[in-house]
């Protein structure tokens, strides 16, 4: 046997034993990573995990259960022998409706009573409670249980079905205990957290997990801001806190992925702070508006648009007599900043615009042409519209898309003030207008940064286009307004 062999059944017998000769030393495995590397830190095997207990017990009188009891009307006596009253049943096709009242009468609805179950936390003496949205929204009841068995009938002093944040009230003279707020804002990816709540109706459960991410959006709404975590959370966690190791609230479980394991999310209490002051003042929330459409910044877009980074909110779109328009605030704008903070992304700017305070005069960066411009902008109060879309035969194709003047006709059905542009009637499958997602009913406003009036124009400014280094299309659709690229792969 060589000394090859020697050498290696002798550091076999060595790791067995659990001592390695390291540097001179000899070394248990346990502190090897000590000894070998100066990057890893000793983990102390032989004392086990550090228990909650003290946590928990601090923080767990301030959760409370929610239940709630919502009235629902069944089918009438008609409907339930004979079906709806829709057109298209055979039996009343047959009788006639006027057969059933004749012999039938109004027969009432009958009501059923449905209860669900939530969470909450309790954030003052004065009684008021912090829940979801969803958990109270179509109640007729509230019944509030506190963690000592006792209950209380609940109002609902404020809600915002935007963030489903919902803000209730119990009237006692006990003393309650209250919860404390953390700031989302210092979280951090893998930092402990622990959330109490009523899953599935099994009282004050307490699950423990990391943050897995933060600023997630799954489409709940425009303001989706959450944390993700793998603290478990069932049905019936749904508005109950999020604790950090200091025991302070820094979120409100709130949603799940239908079936996933270990993903869930929770609203930002940074997020419920801001809303308080109006919840409990005006029991609603008034958001701040500019006044403009916005879109991503994709690479193609910031490389058309002369960005050196894929950063901001691409201003796609003005909205008449809004606060942009009199800031002079124009398409193609890119806002990378707003009220001192940096815009990285579209999904930024709603949120913080819709935090300001209305009538607050703030300033806002953009870039214009390649150069930074500072603005001042007045933000106004939040305004919803909205606009429909029509589609007419085809007339002029080209790369793959059939367009069409935009008629009196066309501008009626669409309640287009403005008839400048053209309307996109066909879109070839597998075409670079398919690619740029471009569809029929679209009004392109612009190519190349060039206002487009009628057809003729689409036609010139398409053949000045180079589609290889790509075309920038401004595209209205319905209620949005945004730019997209035609780019031939």
């Amino acid at each position: 046997m060589n000394k090859r062999w020697l050498g290696a059944i002798f550091l076999l017998v060595v790791v067995a034993s659990g001592f390695m000769y390291v540097r001179g030393k000899v070394v248990t495995r346990e502190s090897w990573f000590d000894a070998g590397s100066t990057n890893v830190k000793k983990v102390a095997f032989d004392k086990g995990l550090p228990s909650l207990s003290d946590l928990i017990k601090s923080v767990k009188p301030s959760v409370v259960n929610i239940s709630t009891t919502t009235v629902v009307k069944g089918p009438d006596v008609h409907e339930r022998f004979f079906g709806p009253s829709n057109p298209g049943n055979p039996f009343r096709d047959f009788f006639g409706n006027d057969f059933f009242e004749k012999y039938f009468g109004d027969a009432p609805r009958r009501e059923f009573k449905h209860r669900s179950l939530g969470s909450g936390f309790i954030i003052d003496r004065e009684g008021y409670i912090l829940t979801n949205n969803h958990v109270v929204e179509k109640a007729q009841s509230i019944k509030v249980k506190l963690s000592d068995g006792k209950e209380y009938d609940a109002q609902v002093t404020g809600r915002d079905a935007k963030t489903d944040i919902a803000l209730i009230k119990i009237n006692t003279k006990q003393n309650l205990p209250v919860a404390m707020f953390g700031d989302s804002d210092k979280l951090e990816v893998g930092d402990w957290v622990i959330a109490i709540g009523n899953p599935f109706g099994l009282e004050t459960t307490v699950t423990a997990g990391i943050i897995s991410a933060k600023g997630r959006v799954i489409g709940a709404g425009p303001y989706d801001d959450f944390i993700q975590t793998d603290a478990s959370i069932n049905p019936g966690n749904s508005g109950g806190p999020l604790f950090n190791l200091k025991g302070e609230v820094v979120g409100i479980n709130t949603a799940i992925v239908s079936g996933g394991q270990g993903i869930g999310f929770a609203i930002p209490i940074n997020v419920a702070k801001e809303m308080l002051a109006q919840l409990k003042a005006k029991g609603k929330v008034d958001r701040g508006w500019l006044g403009v459409v916005i879109q991503k910044v994709t690479p193609e877009i910031a490389k058309t648009f002369g960005l050196q980074e894929s950063e901001g909110a691409l201003v796609a779109d003005v909205m008449e007599q809004s606060p942009a328009e009199k800031a002079d605030i124009k398409r193609g704008d890119v806002i990378v900043s707003f009220n001192g903070k940096k815009i990285k992304d579209m999904d930024t700017l709603p949120k913080l615009v819709g935090s300001t305070e209305i009538g607050k005069k703030v300033k806002m960066n953009i870039v214009r042409d390649g150069k930074v411009i500072e603005k001042d902008i007045v933000v106004g109060e939040l305004k919803e519209e909205g606009m429909q879309v029509s589609k007419k035969p085809e007339v002029e194709k080209d790369f793959g898309v059939v367009v069409q003047d935009i008629t009196p006709e066309i501008a009626k059905h669409m309640n287009l003030k403005d008839k400048k542009g053209v309307i996109v009637t066909d879109v070839q499958p597998g075409s670079p207008a398919q690619d740029a997602d471009i569809r029929s009913g679209d009004v392109i406003r612009e190519i190349g940064r060039k206002p487009i009036r009628n057809v003729a124009d689409f036609k010139a400014a398409m053949k000045k286009g180079s589609i290889k280094e790509g075309i920038v299309i401004l595209v209205k659709r319905e209620n949005t307004t945004f730019y997209t690229v035609l780019r031939e792969e």
